[in-house]
C-alpha cells in the first residue's frame, strides 16, 4: 500500500485518501473516537496507546480540529455501515442461549 504525504507531520492518507497516523495501521478517526467517546486528553490516549508517540496523537488532532466535518462525515458512515451489519448478521448462539434463559430480551 502506498501512502500520500500530507501537510500534517506524521499524517499520511492510505490509496482509499483515508488518514493514517504514520508508521501505525490506525487511523486519524479511531484515534479521534478514543478522545470523543472516553473524553480522553492527548497524555491519556498515549497511555492507552503507547505504541503511538505523543507528537504523532498531536498532529492527527490537528488533522481532526482541521478537517473535522469531513471526518465526522466518514465516522458517522462507519458507524452506519456496522449497525446495518449487526442488523443484518443472525443472533450468536450465546445470544440465542441467553434470550432462551430469559437473561436477555
Amino acid at each position: 500500500m502506498a501512502y500520500l504525504a500530507t501537510e500534517y507531520k506524521h499524517i499520511q492518507l492510505d490509496d482509499e485518501q483515508v488518514p493514517m497516523i504514520e508508521g501505525t495501521t490506525m487511523k486519524v478517526v479511531e484515534l479521534i473516537t478514543s478522545h470523543q467517546a472516553y473524553g480522553w486528553s492527548p497524555e491519556e490516549l498515549h497511555f492507552q496507546y503507547p505504541h503511538i508517540a505523543l507528537g504523532k496523537i498531536y498532529s492527527a488532532l490537528a488533522y481532526y480540529w482541521d478537517h473535522q466535518e469531513a471526518l465526522d462525515v466518514d465516522m458517522q458512515k462507519r458507524l452506519e455501515k456496522v449497525e446495518n451489519l449487526r442488523q443484518a448478521a443472525p443472533p450468536s448462539r450465546m445470544a440465542q442461549t441467553l434470550k432462551e434463559r430469559g437473561i436477555l430480551s
